[in-house]
């Protein structure tokens, strides 16, 4: 037997392959990791950014409460903004011309306003309804309620903070919607299901593929863009670290603390969204994509296995025609 063709080496009358050479390839990230090399060494030895102060608040209690409060909110905004926007979605879908009607206009006049714009309006909300009442349509009220004392700034967060995301939610789920094949739904219609039982049982599963990547960003946009309630004296943890360096006077290391605690989060944030997105895969391919683990065990198995081919190249046996 062989031995050369055993191991997957070049025949004696083959000429021997050689891999095509990518200098140019190597170069380019030669210099980008040279870049990145001397980005990092500029932020790590500047002594500017007082990472010694970095690490005494990156865990002080007053930091954590406003990585809590900022957890909370982006929880709950999420939450009920999808929750309503998936209702403006199908109205939008609706056979309905005025139901149709009114989820444009409520997704037209939320996307055309600035989320500062709409923060600020319900904060003032009491110079325009100073109070609240329940009672019976253009009659009597049973019940009033003072708008100073109903809605703090963190309440007032939470609803402009929910009806901003909505608008864009609506867009979100009519898209993912819209993206399923009509034939699915025909096909449901055919078998006799009704209306809201062919939505929940076929087409949003299949929706969902096209849903959770742009829900997976939006859910981040929302983890950052709750920094902008501290214009409302919301204690996030932005405005939680302002309160610090405004005692302090070190800006620099307590806007690090922030954006360590925000990169932090959006890395656990993105690595449950991919595996999510796998999830809902599960009926688009035969076959699930590998995890980043297993394709990086893959490539290292890969390289193992070109080392040893190569190395049984260079050892094996001399033959009467190689003499």
């Amino acid at each position: 037997m062989d031995t050369s063709r055993a191991y997957g080496a070049p025949g004696p009358d083959l000429p021997r392959i050689v891999p095509r050479r990518h200098p140019g390839r190597w170069a380019t990230a030669a210099a980008a990791l040279l870049v990145l090399a001397m980005v990092l060494n500029s932020v790590i030895r500047n002594e500017a950014f007082q990472w010694d102060v970095v690490g005494r608040y990156f865990t002080t209690a007053a930091v954590l409460d406003g990585l809590l409060l900022t957890l909370w909110l982006t929880g709950v905004v999420m939450v009920l903004g999808f929750l309503l926007g998936t209702v403006l979605a199908v109205m939008r879908l609706s056979a309905n011309p005025v139901l149709r009607t009114l989820s444009w206009g409520y997704v037209w006049v939320f996307r055309s306003t600035p989320l500062l714009v709409q923060l600020l309006f319900w904060f003032n909300i009491g110079a325009l309804y100073p109070t609240l009442g329940l009672g019976i349509p253009f009659g009597p009220q049973f019940v009033t309620v003072e708008t100073v004392n109903l809605l703090g700034p963190t309440l007032t967060a939470v609803i402009g903070l929910t009806l901003h995301e909505t608008a864009y939610a609506a867009e979100v789920v009519r898209g993912g919607i819209l993206s399923v094949d009509p034939g699915q739904t025909e096909a449901a219609q055919a078998l006799g299901l009704s209306r809201r039982r062919t939505l929940r049982r076929i087409v949003v599963p299949q929706a969902m593929r096209s849903i959770v990547p742009t829900a997976g960003n939006m859910l981040i946009g929302t983890l950052k863009g709750t920094s902008i309630v501290s214009v409302l004296a919301v204690h996030d943890l932005l405005y939680s670290v302002q309160l610090i360096y405004n005692q302090t006077y070190q800006i620099i290391p307590l806007l690090m603390v922030a954006t360590l605690w925000y990169i932090a989060v959006t890395s656990v944030l993105s690595t449950g969204q991919y595996y999510v997105e796998r999830y809902y895969a599960r009926g688009d391919s035969r076959a699930l994509p590998p995890t980043p683990l297993r394709r990086l065990r893959g490539r290292l198995a890969a390289a193992r296995a070109r080392l040893r081919a190569a190395t049984a190249a260079d050892v094996r046996p001399v033959t009467g025609r190689d003499r």
